[in-house]
């Protein structure tokens, strides 16, 4: 097994081991590249097509199916410990050909684009308190600044990515608190949804809305990103995955919960700012502004974790010469500062212009896609390589990785047949573009 044959050997940088990351910071990854732009946003998408109950019905199923989905990759991860995420696995499991695409996505999709929309997020909250600052100036700086620090040091990029993560995870913790004690909310506007709003969870808008908060909990995988990077990774990683994703769940479900309780759904429909509104609601006009300092503090730990994580994966592509060679450098310090400076450059192009609500539909579609393959890819991997060391196997098997599967497949085909156009249109251009650039870049190279 080839990938289970290198996984012991560790990424270096100038000649010294960068295997670096601890429980807390690999867990502090996960949980920030998880809240970020979508429970602050996606709740005002869905409110007009559901009521309140199936609304924290789809928050929880999203964070089941985020932890079956987190299981799987520990797995994978904790077998074959080296940066790169689903590349690795996807690669292994069943063609160079759909492991390069699945890397070309990550580029494209898993984080450039998102790393925009939050980046778009963070414009639009802090030109909310300070007009003074366009939302896509602010956007633009944001990318170039936290690109310069992740090109120039991984341990102090990390520490600085903690040190974010923790602030986001108490702002959040705080205004759940307060919200639901002291805030002045109603909880009759539960049950008063838009007339338009459906109570079922077993038609379209359901699934519709499932993309939205598949969008929110994308990052559950961050960690499998860094595996390489972490010490230890056949118990730390399992647990940073796991832990992390078991956090945001129990944190989104709460969040949603005040969004709900503070204003009635004529104010949050089709909103993006919903958690300034909620704070308007909740303790009047300055905690909007106060509320918006938070969140475009805690988009900046958001923006921080792709920006860390994305670049591993054009790493390992390029050290399997899938990729051009010179993205799989790193300097002294330990950083990949070509596939930094890359990404960086995909994600401007992407903020400056694509519509944000395109980003999300396009960017929950595409992941989709792409997870279900990869938790696919356990089973495959098991059939092929009985006997290959498993630190750690997958909790609730089989049950949860065909939950995790099922449940992506199901919400794709419907966001298919409701938006056909732009879904088929993005995504299926996405992969053919990405297929195209593989079978170029062998026939440039000589490969067959």
């Amino acid at each position: 097994m080839s990938e289970t044959q290198r996984s012991s050997a560790e990424p270096t940088a100038g000649g010294h081991t960068v295997r670096s990351l601890g429980l807390l910071a690999a867990t502090a990854l996960v949980v920030a590249n998880m809240i970020g732009t979508g429970v602050f946003t996606s709740t005002g998408f869905m409110v007009p097509n559901l009521a309140s109950g199936p609304i924290l019905i789809n928050w929880l199923i999203g964070g089941v199916l985020a932890l079956c989905g987190a299981a799987a990759y520990a797995e994978l991860g904790a077998m074959m410990p080296r940066v790169g995420g689903e590349y690795v696995y996807i690669k292994e499991a069943y063609h160079p050909a759909l492991g390069f695409l699945s890397g070309w996505i990550s580029l494209i999709v898993g984080f450039s684009a998102p790393i925009a929309a939050s980046s778009i997020a963070f414009g639009a909250y802090l030109n909310a308190v300070t007009p003074v600052v366009p939302g896509q100036t602010a956007a633009v700086s944001l990318i170039i600044a936290l690109t310069a620090l992740h090109m120039i040091d991984l341990v102090f990029g990390s520490r600085v990515q903690t040190g974010f993560t923790i602030l986001k995870v108490l702002l959040v913790v705080g205004f759940i608190v307060a919200g639901l004690s002291i805030g002045d909310g109603d909880w009759s506007h539960l049950d008063n949804p838009l007339p338009s709003a459906s109570s079922s969870i077993f038609q379209g808008p359901f699934f519709e809305s499932l993309v939205f908060v598949s969008f929110s909990y994308s990052g559950w995988n961050a960690a499998a990103y860094v595996a390489g990077e972490i010490r230890d990774p056949g118990r730390i990683l399992p647990r940073a995955l796991i832990l992390g994703t078991a956090i945001v769940t129990v944190l989104y479900i709460g969040l949603n919960v005040v969004f709900l309780y503070a204003a009635p759904a004529e104010a949050l429909a089709g909103k993006e700012e919903i958690g300034a509104i909620a704070a308007v609601h909740l303790f009047g006009a300055e905690a909007g502004q106060w509320l918006s300092t938070c969140i475009a503090l805690a988009l900046v730990s958001s923006v921080s974790a792709m920006v860390m994580a994305g670049p591993r994966v054009y790493t390992a592509m390029a050290e399997d010469r899938l990729f051009f060679h010179f993205l799989a450098a790193r300097n002294q310090r330990g950083a990949p500062v070509y596939s930094v400076l890359l990404q960086g450059m995909m994600a401007i192009l992407f903020t400056v212009l694509v519509p944000f609500e395109t980003l999300l539909q396009y960017i929950g579609f595409t992941l989709s896609i792409f997870a279900a393959l990869a938790v696919t890819a356990v089973f495959i991997l098991r059939a092929r390589f009985p006997d290959a060391p498993r630190p750690y196997r997958t909790w609730g098997w089989p049950v949860s990785p065909l939950l995790f599967i099922a449940l992506s497949v199901w919400m794709v085909v419907h966001l298919v047949s409701a938006k056909p156009i732009p879904t088929l249109f993005g995504g299926g251009a996405t992969v053919a573009s990405g297929l195209l650039v593989y079978f170029l870049w062998q026939w440039l190279t000589g490969r067959d």
